[in-house]
Order: structure tokens, then sequence, then C-alpha cells
């Protein structure tokens, strides 16, 4: 589950932000309450990138394409 930390905190903690990423999956950091960046495994992010679909595929594939 992601954890949302301050940027303040990861500052001093980044190797324990790693490791929850590793273990638990994205971590959230917010600057001034904003969710700013996401640290994830890079098994996570391959993960994302090889389900990612092409922009064409999609519009193809949308129910709308074969609307005249």
């Amino acid at each position: 589950m992601a954890r949302m930390w301050q940027i303040q905190e990861v500052k001093n903690k980044f190797s324990e932000v790693v490791d929850e990423a590793l273990k638990h999956g994205p971590q959230i950091i917010t600057k001034r309450g904003v969710e700013t960046v996401i640290v994830l495994s890079y098994a996570e992010y391959r993960k994302g990138m090889l389900n990612r679909k092409k922009l064409s595929d999609f519009f193809r594939e949308s129910p709308l394409a074969k609307v005249n």
C-alpha cells in the first residue's frame, strides 16, 4: 500500500523510502501538502511500461470507432 511522505522526511530517510517501495509498492512524496512524485521499484516501473497501450490502439478499440 502506498504511503505518503513529506519531502523533508524523505531527505533524512531516503533508504527507508526505497526499502518501503521495494517491499510494499509505490511511495508518494508530497511537497507543501501536494502529491508531487512517486518512488517505485524498477520492477513496478517496467510492469507499467509493458502494460501500456498505444493511443492508436485505444481509439481503434473504442466503441466509438465504429460510429459514423
